[in-house]
């Protein structure tokens, strides 16, 4: 079953859901025309589902979409945008881990 994806901006990160369950995040900060992406987590369970990269794919595009530049401080997000070369105009730093 696919994720359902939700920006819960009160604790500024994006939740996927399964069947209404909390199945991973991706914590961000914003800035004025910046936000920076910082920790990628899939809880125990559901790794290996491809909920990491949903997760990413909906921050990345959910930025672009709000015209936001992107800093990819999560690892996995760094990862993520290195493989996907559609992502690196709007990513304008990728800080080390």
């Amino acid at each position: 079953m696919q994720p359902v994806i939700v920006d819960v901006e009160d604790a500024s990160r994006y939740e996927a859901r399964v069947d209404g369950d909390l199945a991973g995040f991706i914590d961000y900060v914003t800035k004025p025309g910046r936000i920076a992406l910082v920790h990628t987590e899939v809880l125990p369970g559901r790794e290996g589902q491809g909920i990491a990269g949903t997760l990413a794919r909906f921050a990345l595009d959910d930025a672009r979409r709000r015209g936001l530049r992107v800093i990819a401080s999560c690892p996995y997000v760094r990862a993520y945008v290195e493989r996907h070369p559609d992502t690196h105009d709007i990513v304008v730093g990728m800080t080390p881990a």
